[in-house]
């Protein structure tokens, strides 16, 4: 992104003063209107999106949703225009700077100065979410701080406008990873307001505790994060932040939108049952303190004495008495009986709580609700290595383990990413042939990978995957499939795709036979008759 020629610093009635930051459509300016000398921010198309129809529109769309917006804690539109061929728009500059540049100076803020800060996104937010925008890419560097204090939200470039005609393509995801709802990611649920709250939820964690929700080494793994695992809680980074605060920050990460607060409303609601909570606690402690401690310490106070005389005339008659009739022999003796029964007791009724609460995720039809018992299930077996319910959870342990494997191969497919471990690609590999129909070659490799692959935690999931797969093929398939007939009908078919004008999948089927088998020299000739076709049909 370029910013204009230096001998025509001047975009329509605005004078060019210095870049100030850069978004994903264009450069944002600091520059001063011509007419009154106002100093204000200037967005401006990219030029090389200028002949682009797609992020024109978009372009388009960002002006007119800020038209509809008019709002304190949103940031103020001045107007729109065009000059060569490059579109921009005017709005008010914000000399306090965005929120990201302030947690990397400081680090983390303080939680009362959070709560100011979320009352006013969730400001913002409600005064959209009832105009029927939803901001999708709610982040730090969305947020601007002025020097009063005021913040406000920002690029609302990629926000949706649920009352206009939508330009995102279908499945297409767009947003900030660090930020994205699960909902944003795999499309099982509607882009919602609640998909804001969720953003919501990841900058307020980040303001408190100097961290995101989820990290991850790559793109993938930080996505698969944002869908299967629970975040922290805040209070792990700081105890000194209210539990109040903290359990609304975990309502706003929940998973499904339907457990998250109803609305930004909700929210403002909330935050200041935080702010007044603290303070009722607060003024409670004073007080106490200030009458010179609790009622029951002043309770104590007045039966001390009574106290110790009793104890005194009790101490006389114990030295007169046989040591098994003493009260600390029978004591004793009665405690001894009640850690057992209690500990028998307990031991069972912690089990049978943990277990409880996997079950009710296990027995859920949607998979993706499974990762919330492994917590229960690891606690289970680390407490009850024998206990009644062990050899389940391993059982559901190694079905959460082959869940998070299938959905950890989708990512990597999907994004074009390499195997993490020898493991995963040979199980790869042999769904590979399965999903082209070789069952039998497929099977093979199933059936191969416990012999070279180590068992071991990391690889036990795509051991425990290769079993199930080969189980499954030979429920289905006898043992004396031909292959080399298998390969033939293929061709055979390719072929008929190829004359009935279906060329991409016949195309699609000659390249498969050819990356399938072409590494294997028993099956050359068949291998080599789908080069010919593959390149004749390219002719």
């Amino acid at each position: 992104m370029s910013i204009p020629e230096p001998e025509s610093r001047r975009i329509g009635p605005f004078l060019i003063e210095e870049e100030i930051g850069v978004g994903g459509m264009g450069v944002v300016y600091r520059a001063k209107y011509e007419k009154n000398g106002r100093t204000v921010a200037v967005k401006i198309l990219s030029p090389e999106f200028s002949d682009h129809d797609g992020v024109n529109k978009r372009f388009v769309r960002e002006t007119d949703i800020l038209k509809k917006l008019q709002h304190p804690n949103i940031i103020k539109y001045f107007g729109a225009g065009s000059s060569r061929m490059q579109k921009f728009y005017a709005m008010e500059l914000v000399e306090g700077g965005a929120l990201d540049s302030i947690l990397k100076q400081k680090g983390k803020l303080e939680w009362e100065v959070v709560v100011e800060y979320g009352l006013q996104i969730a400001k913002a937010l409600e005064y959209a979410h009832n105009a029927g925008i939803v901001h999708r890419d709610l982040k730090p560097g969305n947020l601007l701080i002025g020097k009063d204090g005021t913040l406000k939200l920002s690029d609302f470039g990629i926000a949706r406008d649920t009352q206009a005609t939508a330009l995102t393509q279908a499945g297409k995801t767009v947003g900030t990873m660090n930020y994205m709802a699960p909902e944003q990611i795999s499309g099982k649920h509607q882009i919602t307001r609640k998909t804001d709250i969720y953003a919501m939820g990841c900058v307020m964690f980040q303001m408190l505790t100097g961290e995101v929700p989820f990290s991850g080494a790559n793109q993938a793994e930080v996505l698969f994060k944002h869908l299967d695992e629970e975040p922290p809680s805040v209070r792990d980074f700081n105890q000194t932040i209210p539990l109040w605060l903290a359990r609304l920050i975990d309502e706003m990460l929940a998973k499904n939108p339907e457990d998250r607060p109803f609305d930004a409303l909700a929210i403002q609601v909330k935050l200041q049952e935080v702010k007044d909570k603290v303070k009722a606690q607060e003024t409670k402690l004073f007080q106490s303190n200030e009458k010179g401690g609790s009622e029951l310490t002043r309770a104590y106070d007045n039966q001390t004495i009574s106290v110790k005389k009793k104890k005194k005339r009790k101490k006389e008659t114990e030295l007169t008495s046989p040591f098994w009739e003493k009260s600390w022999f029978l004591g004793a003796v009665l405690a001894v009986i009640l850690l057992i029964v209690s500990g028998l007791i307990m031991r069972s009724r912690s089990e049978g709580v943990l277990y409880a609460k996997a079950q009710e995720y296990m027995q859920n039809s949607d998979e993706s609700t499974w990762i919330h018992a492994e917590p229960s299930l690891q606690t289970l077996l680390a407490r009850y290595p024998k206990g009644t319910h062990a050899t389940q959870a391993t059982e559901w342990l190694d079905q959460i383990g082959m869940y998070k494997a299938e959905r950890a191969i989708e990512f990597n497919i999907r994004y074009d990413r390499e195997p993490k471990s020898e493991a995963e690609r040979l199980y790869v590999e042999a769904q590979q042939f399965e999903k082209f129909g070789d069952r039998m070659t497929a099977l093979q490799k199933y059936e191969a990978m416990p012999s070279v692959i180590e068992k071991n935690d990391e690889n036990r999931p795509f051991l425990n995957l290769s079993r199930r797969q080969a189980n499954k093929i030979k429920a289905v398939v006898g043992s004396d499939t031909d292959r080399t007939k298998f390969i033939t009908d293929q061709l055979q078919k390719a072929d008929e795709l190829f004359l009935t004008g279906e060329v991409l999948l016949a195309r699609q089927k000659w390249q498969a036979i050819i990356k399938l088998y072409g590494n294997n020299s028993e099956f050359d000739v068949f291998t080599e008759q789908a080069r010919t076709k593959l390149l004749a049909a390219s002719e």
